[in-house]
């Protein structure tokens, strides 16, 4: 059966004209393997050609049904009754040149008749993903297959290729030429955890003292791997880095048996079997110690936030000291205080109490002495209580009502750790208002987008600052109680950039604040990180390192990566370009391996390595790229971007950059043949649309009216630092629905994530929005009094509380299983949120709106269905 519809046809030599087309009825089909298409059911169009407008139907209607199940049938659904008016269309390939007129529509209505709820469903290919490997275990074995999404909770068990908790391959397939790769439109490279282990919660692993493991190329310096190619019957290897042939040892020497060549100690050598190991070092260096600095200025004293600070320090590190902390009472610390001077505290157990040194010269700091400033915490909490003690009864003696530069308590510390030769955390807590010596733009230049580069751009003093602590392994902790910025100065350029992080309160008001700076506090105060690392990438000898992007200050050399701190999560991206064909047979090989102090001064290399497949086909390599993996790559690249180009551009050459790789797989991958109105995407690609539009939306690439300069830069450098996970639901956050009713006999379950968009939710329902730096609970207008008064003990929905808050403590089963989800959502991210309540129609559900991303932002980001429609048109008008 055949039925007569419109369809769009696009021709840049001809007038766009009206045509019939006769299309079987056979709804969405696959295209080939692992293609997806979509395809449109009933579309009446006019194009415009700058004619008489009586040519024709008066006004260019367009509906597109839509359905992404292969190979379905599914019957015509009947027009829409909604009909959106178009202008002259251009046949240019950008979208700047193809925008219709606006028409009236809820926030995720396409204005192209574009049905939402039919498109590519992130939330439904995640919970797919999980099913396919629920209860299942990946194996990781050289060549590396596709793994579980990054979302996706698994076992990975270690079989010679390290785990995708350490390593993702944006393809797990490289073409084996670069002009192929510069077809397909798509970057080759990886996303790179280097402190993580093989599961999500296991960061040890398998380790071998330096004089255990049998030693690496001694051309290129890389670390014996299951990739290495033994000869001679195991006397020799040959390493794929660089190609040279490396002697063994005698002592290690041991005989190859097989076909493959495989050494008869294989199993019982971690270096020889595991993707991922540690070598110890047998040189050990100082242990890491903790230094506080606390502002002591005229403005801190009069804020009233030091009784409160002081607490909270003696409350935590008397519990460290106890059993709570018997792993830290040997760590060294010191307490330092500043004004417009620095104050040193000579903690030594041989005095009767601290001893304190005024610094009045800061310009060129010299210490008057070294010793005592840093006891192991068993010896000298005594004393540091002390003095804690005593310093909210301080008298202000400086005159500092312009505020207290930054980079005062950062170089005291650089001075402390220099002379004994230590790395360690430095925690400020700064009350007075934030200054810096050199004039930085101010945010009317940013909107003006005149230099927008000033804004992202970390000032000359604050980069010579941060290698120096580089290079002394000096994390930096900053919790700044006050959100006054005097001069545009923003402070977080310096902790992030050396492992550490940016904790802002706002005077410490209410106990929520309170709580929140608890949490920080503890957290900051754990040691498992690496202290002075870096992290050294090694690739096939056809292909090289382009580019590394992430919170580090870079260097002459993209594959040698210096870093003050490094923990768990810290995460880079790194791009690869080949420098000739690779071979088909020996696939792509990368490795990673970070050399780092522990707490305890243990010098330790952690050891990444993983075996990837190449073809010579096209098509390969899209079945094998990942749509979470290229949004983590493409985050940190533009976001490492925008220090020195246009935002403008930068959203533009993402946008054509997908448009082009759905151009080329549209013309090089599909088996089966296509119309011009059937939109095609890789299968592990189904989601790259929306993650992309909700990437160049974000407050950081395209800022909002209400979105402030300071609030963009730390969310620039908090994504900067994510894992793929924490990436993937932050540009798309988990819209979770809460239960209204909850049996407190059973433990009830999470209901599955819906759709992020306004559609998605119902008024007399409850959802929670989950993202790692985003908390928010939404409540409908018409949930019932009941649900009401066991979670916030009110029956009025015009009493709830709105904004920042804390759910009260009920002893309501619903209360309870809301509490306890929160929390249990919340031990995956790292930092502290704020809860927001959200109630429907208030003045704060904007806040809820930006994290929507599959509708239209507040920003003036398109909606996911009207990107998805400018994608698909300019991919086929490039064909054309």
């Amino acid at each position: 059966m055949e039925q007569c519809i419109s369809k769009l046809t696009l021709d840049q030599k001809s007038p766009l004209v009206w045509r019939e087309a006769a299309i079987s009825q056979e709804g969405v089909r696959d295209v080939g393997e692992g293609g997806w298409s979509l395809q449109p059911i009933r579309a009446r169009v006019l194009l415009s050609s700058g004619r008489d407008k009586t040519a024709g139907p008066p006004q260019f209607l367009h509906h597109f049904k839509t359905l992404f199940q292969p190979s379905s049938i599914s019957p015509w659904p009947t027009p829409s009754t909604q009909q959106p008016q178009w202008a002259t269309a251009s046949t240019q390939g950008t979208i700047k040149h193809f925008v219709p007129d606006a028409v009236g529509q809820s926030p995720n209505e396409s204005r192209y008749g574009l049905d939402p709820e039919s498109l590519p469903s992130a939330v439904k290919i995640m919970a797919e993903d999980q099913l396919k490997w629920e209860e299942k275990v990946y194996v990781s074995e050289p060549p590396s297959r596709l793994p579980p999404l990054a979302t996706t909770s698994c076992t990975v068990q270690d079989k010679g290729s390290a785990s995708p908790f350490a390593i993702r391959a944006t393809s797990y397939c490289f073409p084996c030429d670069g002009q192929t790769t510069q077809l397909s439109h798509l970057p080759l490279g990886a996303v790179i955890s280097p402190l993580a282990g093989v599961n999500f919660d296991q960061n040890t692993l398998p380790d071998c003292t330096e004089s255990e493991c049998i030693a690496g190329c001694g051309s290129c310096g890389a670390f014996m791997c299951p990739v290495m190619g033994w000869q001679d019957c195991g006397q020799r290897f040959c390493c794929p880095f660089c190609g040279k042939v490396s002697e063994v040892s005698w002592q290690y020497y041991q005989p190859t048996k097989g076909v493959e060549g495989v050494r008869v100690d294989k199993e019982k050598r971690p270096e020889l079997c595991m993707g991922s190991y540690e070598v110890i070092n047998s040189q050990k260096g100082e242990a890491a110690v903790l230094l506080l600095a606390i502002d002591v200025s005229a403005q801190a004293l009069r804020g009233g936030h030091l009784d409160f600070i002081t607490h909270q320090i003696r409350t935590l590190i008397t519990a460290l000291n106890g059993e709570e902390g018997e792993g830290l009472a040997d760590v060294r610390m010191g307490l330092v205080t500043y004004d417009g001077r620095v104050h040193l505290y000579d903690l030594s157990p041989a005095l009767s109490r601290p001893h304190m040194l005024i610094i009045t010269e800061t310009d060129d700091l010299q210490l008057p002495l070294s010793s005592g400033l840093l006891v192991p915490l068993k010896h000298c909490v005594d004393s540091i209580n002390s003095v804690l003690q005593l310093i909210p009864q301080y008298s202000p003696e400086q005159n500092d009502n312009n505020g207290v530069p930054i980079d005062l308590p950062v170089k005291a510390a650089l001075a402390i750790f220099q002379a004994l030769n230590c790395p360690g955390k430095l925690l400020i807590f700064h009350a007075a208002p934030l200054i810096e010596v050199e004039n930085t733009q101010t945010s009317s230049g940013f909107f003006g987008s005149n230099k927008p580069k000033s804004i992202f751009q970390p000032s000359e003093r604050s980069v010579s600052l941060v290698r120096d602590c580089v290079r002394h392994g000096c994390s930096v902790h900053l919790f700044h109680l006050s959100q006054e910025l005097v001069g545009g100065a923003w402070p977080g350029h310096i902790p992030y950039l050396t492992g550490g992080a940016l904790n802002t309160y706002n005077h410490i008001q209410g106990e929520m604040d309170k709580e929140r700076f608890s949490a920080d506090l503890k957290r900051t105060f754990s040691m498992d990180a690496g202290f002075r690392a870096e992290l050294k990438i090694f690739v096939s000898k056809e292909m090289r390192v382009l580019g590394c992007y992430g919170l580090f200050l870079p260097g002459p050399h993209p594959a040698s990566i210096p870093m003050a701190n490094v923990n768990w999560q810290t995460t880079l991206a790194v791009e690869l370009e080949h420098t000739r064909n690779l071979e088909e047979s020996k696939g792509v090989a990368l490795q990673t391996a970070l050399s780092y102090s522990t707490c305890r001064g243990e010098r330790r290399i952690r050891v990444h390595t993983v075996l990837l497949k190449c073809s010579r086909h096209l098509q390969d390599a899209f079945r094998h790229y990942q749509a979470q993996t290229l949004l983590t790559f493409y985050s940190k690249k533009m976001y490492c971007a925008v220090l020195e180009r246009p935002l403008q551009e930068l959203r533009e050459e993402l946008q054509t950059q997908i448009t082009e790789a759905l151009a080329c797989y549209r013309k090089h991958c599909c088996s089966a043949s296509v119309s011009n109105g059937q939109l095609v995407l890789p299968q592990y690609l189904r989601a790259l649309p929306v993650y992309v539009n909700s990437l160049r939306k974000s407050e950081v690439l395209l800022p909002g009216l209400r979105s402030t300069v300071p609030q963009r830069l730390q969310q620039r450098c908090q994504v900067l630092h994510m894992d793929p996970s924490s990436t993937a639901t932050h540009f798309y956050p988990q819209l979770l629905p809460m239960p209204l009713m909850v049996d407190g006999s059973e433990r009830p379950q999470l209901e599955e994530s819906v759709r992020c968009c306004s559609a998605s939710l119902k008024s007399e329902l409850l959802y929670l929005v989950n993202a790692p730096l985003t908390l928010l609970l939404w409540v409908g207008q018409q949930v019932p009094t009941r649900a009401l008064m066991e979670l916030f003990n009110t029956s009025c929905f015009s009493s709830l509380p709105s904004g920042e808050t804390k759910l009260p403590v009920l002893e309501t089963p619903l209360s309870t299983f809301v509490r306890s989800a929160i929390l249990r959502l919340s031990t995956r991210f790292p930092t502290a949120r704020k809860l927001w309540v959200v109630k429907q129609g208030d003045s704060c559900e904007e806040v809820l709106q930006r994290h929507l991303v599959e509708d239209k932002s507040p920003n003036g980001g398109a909606s996911y269905a009207d990107f998805l429609y400018h994608l698909h048109v300019n991919s086929v008008r490039l064909l054309q």
